[in-house]
């Protein structure tokens, strides 16, 4: 990456979000094959039809802002996507499956938002006004996933996951601690 400007470094971070995005898009819909839980199914399938409208706005910068993205492969998201295939294979579907697929993506949206926080400040920087608002809108959308999958481990997944490890291990003879 031979970055020499910070307009060099705005283009570079725009292709590198937009390769994530582009790997979330074909990720998202196995994950949601692989819950179990319906809310999380769901979650999953809302945050495809928002990540489309991510790669659409990022369409837009480069319209508004007459750039060319570089061709690279986000590094970070294909270690993230990876982790999710390595959870729909370690583990059995069920709730506990359900958490491990929450924790891998709520890496993926801190990582989104790390990425979009970076290209707000960015862009504010390099007084690129017109396409801010588009960066914000997704930044509040990407935060908005993870309050949600929180939200969705916390009340209902963790819980269930929790209770079933509980049950299974006091039929089994052990004593289950809190």
């Amino acid at each position: 990456m031979a970055v020499k400007s910070l307009e060099e470094l705005f283009v570079h971070e725009l292709s590198d979000i937009y390769s994530a995005e582009k790997q979330l898009t074909r990720a998202l819909p196995k994950l949601a094959r692989a819950s179990s839980e319906p809310q999380l199914k769901q979650a999953f399938e809302s945050h495809l039809e928002e990540t489309n409208g991510q790669v659409e706005r990022i369409d837009k910068i480069v319209e508004q802002l007459d750039l060319r993205l570089k061709r690279i492969k986000c590094a970070a998201m294909e270690g993230l996507v990876e982790e999710g295939k390595e959870i729909i294979d370690a583990v059995e579907e069920g709730t506990l499956r359900d958490a491990a697929l929450i924790a891998g993506a709520q890496k993926v949206e801190h990582y989104e938002i790390a990425a979009y926080g970076t290209l707000a400040a960015l862009a504010k920087e390099l007084g690129y006004d017109e396409v801010l608002p588009l960066i914000l809108d997704t930044l509040k959308e990407e935060k908005s996933a993870g309050e949600k999958l929180s939200k969705l481990a916390e009340q209902r997944v963790n819980k269930s996951a929790a209770g079933r490890r509980a049950s299974a291990e006091s039929e089994s003879g052990r004593e289950v601690r809190h």
